[in-house]
């Protein structure tokens, strides 16, 4: 699930709470981020987090600069983090105790992200909209109820892994030109990959779905509803620079062939295609 791993300073728990290396590319970032010129949000973005300074920035659905890249990253950080904070503080006993580590680490990185990023945003930085994880719109009473059903929470944790990870990707482009931010973004990617993996794990391990593996295997949504679609979709493809994976001779997991060479790659996801799944759990 990863593009590259770099130096992993995002998701080895030691690191997290260090003041060097971390710091000083944060410093980075957010000098990059004061200088960046201000570019408007994505439409969907910018009508579900929208504040009165920012009222006059919507623009297109796609992210296609630097500034709106982390624009999109970090309202996809807000949504994560909110949604593991949440879960972690439910006085219900939602998360069973032996998984209940996995996801305080989980929670530990997105709020990380969150900071993160806004440092390195600055005055571009988006407002944290306002969550209904029933996907009720504000009315708190959709067709989800992750945090009094854990198989519910899983999935959509699952759904929003998943969807980070493509997101990522989908962004690399945008930041290609500017190295400090491209590397911010591959740190957090890879770190978003083994969140997926990791509970697409508890899912299997918890017998919510049989033998999935810890990674996307063509557009199967392994369970999830159908709204969780648009996550997956487009990963069955095994064409990758031009070149067509399934004729080669590959058995990855189990699984050779065609499937092979789809399983060996994540596909990005664009803006527009990102903020309409963040759509479903924000209150306009």
């Amino acid at each position: 699930m990863n593009i590259l791993k770099f130096i992993e300073s995002l998701s080895d728990s030691t690191l997290l709470n260090s003041t060097g290396s971390r710091r000083e590319s944060l410093s980075k970032l957010k000098a990059f981020g004061a200088n960046a010129a201000l570019a408007s949000l994505p439409l969907g973005i910018a009508s579900l987090a929208m504040t009165p300074q920012k009222a006059n920035a919507a623009g297109s659905l796609s992210a296609e600069t630097p500034t709106q890249a982390l624009q999109l990253a970090l309202t996809l950080e807000y949504l994560e983090a909110e949604f593991y904070n949440m879960a972690l503080s439910m006085g219900n006993n939602l998360i069973p105790s032996a998984d209940r580590p996995t996801f305080e680490q989980i929670a530990q990185h997105e709020n990380d992200h969150v900071d993160f990023l806004k440092a390195g945003l600055g005055n571009s930085v988006v407002a944290k909209p306002t969550f209904d994880f029933t996907g009720g719109q504000g009315q708190g009473n959709g067709p989800f109820d992750p945090f009094n059903d854990y198989p519910t929470f899983l999935a959509l944790a699952q759904a929003f892994e998943d969807t980070g990870v493509r997101a990522y990707k989908g962004q690399a482009g945008n930041l290609i030109t500017t190295p400090d931010l491209l590397e911010a973004a591959l740190q957090i990617h890879s770190v978003e990959a083994r969140h997926a993996a990791q509970v697409r794990r508890l899912r299997t391990k918890n017998g919510l779905v049989a033998g999935q593996k810890g990674w996307i295997t063509g557009n199967n949504r392994g369970g999830l509803p159908q709204a969780a679609q648009p996550v997956y979709d487009g990963e069955e493809t095994t064409t990758q620079a031009g070149f067509n994976t399934a004729g080669v001779s590959l058995t990855i997991g189990g699984t050779s062939g065609a499937s092979a060479g789809s399983e060996s790659f994540d596909e990005p996801i664009s803006g527009q295609t990102a903020t309409t799944i963040a759509s479903l759990f924000i209150v306009p």
